[in-house]
Parts: structure tokens; sequence; C-alpha cells
């Protein structure tokens, strides 16, 4: 290696340092710039399309900009009084739990794990949740109370609520421009292994990102339709609830089963209300399985459910709750970047030494021993000429 690629490494290694530590520091404020950039970066596909059937592309962008505010506040039109109904019934319900909880839970489990009967203190677990409730309920008040009394929070929530939608008409209406940019600065000995890195991880996030999402919202219907079909009062709430957190492996599952199952126990009271809280979520998980992840994100993304929890928890200790919005999109083009490192690895000295060695003492062919090149023959239906040539 010569002393010019050291140097050009050890450039690029203080270049990257030095971005990721400005990140870092600039973490608190570019919340509202990643939300946009995710926003612009999902829309930008269907502004490409407009574009193709000669849409200017300002049109194009208001076009997809117009469409998203839209799904949005219908979102939260149809969400929140859902929402809303379904917690005011959740909480009218309480008692109801907790009943259930002293007459049948506890004592079930001191049959079954031979427990004393003494050995759970219903009114003392009682008074710990109701401690803990009251101590959030405070953390939470003294934290809207600060919130609302400190000006300069108010100014940067509403600020943030403002810059989201004027920051995303903006990146997706420049977007092209922004990419052509960046791939004119790069140096142009890289340029064409990082076009080629960039396609690859934006054929992974695209996959990824926008089929997981359609994924989770299809969950959510699936699952709230089906729990309130079957006769659930706080089904919706733990539909909705089971699809949205489903983009990590098996939570949503997990989650609402327990939940739903529960429900379900201290409603009814009886065992077919529970084998249809097993079935929906029997076939909930065949429809994620075999239809909807196959066909809407398809089998190219490479990440295990593994790497996707160890993903969130990681970006999440490291970066807050922006760690958790880029951890998806971070992880798909961490596996693209990891499949490149072994590529190199697997092609280098270090993972094969003998092939090195042997390419290295291999013999150097001289020019003069070069062969010639073999005339090509002619076709058999080509006419030939069988005459002497002139003297």
């Amino acid at each position: 290696m010569t002393t010019n690629a050291v140097v050009q490494r050890w450039q690029w290694l203080f270049i990257v340092l030095a971005v990721g530590f400005l990140l870092w520091l600039l973490a608190p404020v570019l919340t509202p710039f990643v939300i946009a950039a995710m926003l612009a970066y999902l829309g930008d596909p269907l502004a490409n399309r407009l574009q193709r059937l000669h849409c200017n592309r300002t049109v194009a962008t208001s076009i997809v900009f117009l469409v998203m505010v839209l799904v949005l506040v219908g979102s939260l039109v149809l969400l929140v009084p859902l929402i809303e109904r379904q917690v005011v019934r959740l909480i009218g319900a309480m008692p109801v739990y907790a009943a259930w909880v002293k007459t049948h839970l506890l004592p079930w489990l001191q049959q079954r794990l031979h427990l004393p009967a003494d050995a759970f203190d219903f009114e003392q677990i009682m008074g710990n949740v109701r401690a803990h409730i009251g101590t959030i309920g405070n953390v939470a008040a003294a934290a809207i109370g600060y919130a609302t009394r400190s000006g300069l929070t108010l100014i940067g929530w509403a600020a943030s609520l403002v810059l989201i939608p004027v920051v995303t008409f903006y990146l997706l209406r420049d977007w092209h421009l922004f990419v052509a940019k960046i791939d004119e600065l790069l140096p142009r000995t890289i340029e064409p292994t990082v076009a080629r890195l960039v396609r690859e991880s934006d054929a992974v996030l695209g996959a990824f990102v926008r089929g997981q999402l359609l994924v989770m919202i299809a969950l959510a219907v699936y699952y709230a339709v089906a729990l309130w079909a079957i006769g659930l009062d706080v089904g919706p709430l733990i539909g909705m609830i089971a699809g949205l957190v489903s983009f990590v492996p098996y939570l949503g599952f997990i989650t609402g089963l327990l939940a739903s199952v529960i429900a379900a126990l201290v409603q009814y009271h009886d065992w077919p209300h529970l084998l249809m809280v097993l079935a929906v979520f029997g076939i909930g998980q065949v429809l994620e399985g075999y239809v909807l992840v196959p066909r809407l994100v398809g089998g190219k993304i490479g990440l295990h459910p593994v790497a996707v929890i160890f993903a969130i928890m990681a970006f999440g200790q490291l970066f807050g709750f922006i760690g958790v919005l880029l951890a998806l999109p971070m992880a798909s083009v961490l596996t693209v970047l990891l499949r490149y490192a072994y590529e190199r690895y697997t092609a280098s000295a270090l993972y094969d030494a003998r092939a090195a060695s042997a390419a290295e003492h291999a013999p150097v062919i001289a020019p003069a021993l070069e062969l010639e090149p073999v005339p090509e023959e002619q076709p058999e239906d080509t006419p030939r000429d069988d005459r002497a040539p002139d003297e």
C-alpha cells in the first residue's frame, strides 16, 4: 500500500469521525429534520412517477405533499376519537380487571405453583400499583407544568411542528438535486463503489421501510377489526397497538395475544372467546409470514430478528428518540455495508493468504509469448472462394 493510499484512508476516517461527532452534538435539534427527511424519502418515488408523466416537479411535489397531509389529518380525525373511547372504556373496566386478578388469577397461581395462601397480598399489590400510578402522574404533571412554564420549550415544540411540513416540502421538491450534488462531491476513484452501495441501500430501504410500514398498518387494521368482531370491548385498542409495534419481531404478536387473552377471560369467562382470540392471532401470524411480508417487504432484506431488536435498543440508547426513528433504516444500510465488507474480506490476503502468495509469485508472461488471436471460422452457409489467388 502506498503512502498516498494510507494518508487518504486516515483522511476519510477523520472525516467520518468529525461528521459523527457533529451529528451527536446536534442530535437534540435534528428530530424535525430527520422526520422530514423520512417523509420526503417515502414520497419521492410517487413524485418521480408523476414527473415521468410530464408533470412539473413543483406541481408533483405539491400533489404528493397534499396527499400526505390529507392522509395524516384523516387518520387523526378517525383514530383520535376511537382511541379516546377505547381508553375511557379501559379505565372504566379496571375494577373488573382487578377483581378478576384477585378472585381468579392469584388463586390459580397459588395452586399451580404450590404457594402458601398468604403468598400474594392483593391489597399490598394494589397499594403498590396505586403508588406507582400516583408517582407517574406526579412526574407527568411536573413535566407538563415545567413545559407550560418554560416559554422556550413551548417555542421549540411549536417550531418543530412548523418545521416538519416546511422542510418536508423543500426536501421532496429538491431531493434529486441533493442526490446529484452529493454525487458530484464524491472522489472519482470511489464514486462507482459508493454509487453501487447507495443503489443497494436504496433498494433495501425502499423495500423495508415502505413495506414494513404497510405491514404495520395492515396488521393494525386486521387485529382491531377481528378483535372487535369477536366482541372484545377494548379489542380495537389492543389491535392497533399490536399492529403498530409489530416492527419489532414477535413483540406485537406477544403483546396483543396476552392482552387479548386477559381481556377475553375478564369479559366472558369462557373458552370459546379464548379460542377465538387464539384463532385471530394465529391467522394474523399466517397473514404476516406468508402474505404481507413476502409481498410488501420481500425476501432480500436480510435483517435477522435479533439484529432488528438489537438495532432498536442500541440506537435508542445512543441517540434517544431520534435513534429509535433511525434504527431500522440504519440497520438496513449497515446490512448492505456489512455485505460489501464481507466481499472485500473474502477476496483479501487476510482471508486467504495462500491465494495471495500464489498470485504474487505467479510467472509474468512476456508480451512476445502472447498467443496470436485465432481467426474466426466462416459460417457453413457462407459461399467459399476456392479459386487460386491471382499471381
